[in-house]
């Protein structure tokens, strides 16, 4: 019985070694100076990187947007492109199709039309 009660209280006593601690609430938060000068590092990476800070998307969340050097070439693949092989207008899925290389990650957002392996794809919108 003495052994049971001992081996209950170390059970016990390795059972409470596992609970973790209560989670510490982050309080720092940054002040409007701190905010303004890491944005504005930001934008001098990114114009350094050849880009410029654009609001992208439905969440409108800052990016860096740099072109593509092979923005505009003809193409039928994606392989073809440093982005996305682009339809000019709108075709028919699966039709023997050409168009030309994604400008820059702006054209990810919107509708658009892929050519991949030749074809149109169908047409699809991100917000």
């Amino acid at each position: 019985m003495r052994l049971r009660s001992c081996a209950v209280v170390v059970l016990a006593a390795l059972l409470g070694a596992c609970s973790s601690a209560p989670p510490i609430a982050d309080t720092a938060t940054p002040t409007p100076e701190a905010t303004e000068a890491y944005r504005e590092a930001r934008d001098v990476d990114c114009q350094a990187a050849g880009g410029t800070l654009q609001r992208l998307g439905r969440l409108q969340r800052e990016q860096c947007v740099i072109p593509y050097a092979d923005a505009g070439k003809a193409c039928s693949r994606k392989s073809d492109c440093t982005g996305q092989c682009l339809a000019e207008g709108e075709l028919v899925a699966g039709v023997v199709a050409s168009g030309t290389c994604q400008r820059d990650a702006s054209q990810n957002f919107g509708c658009r039309q892929r050519i991949d392996d030749g074809k149109a794809q169908g047409t699809i919108c991100v917000d």
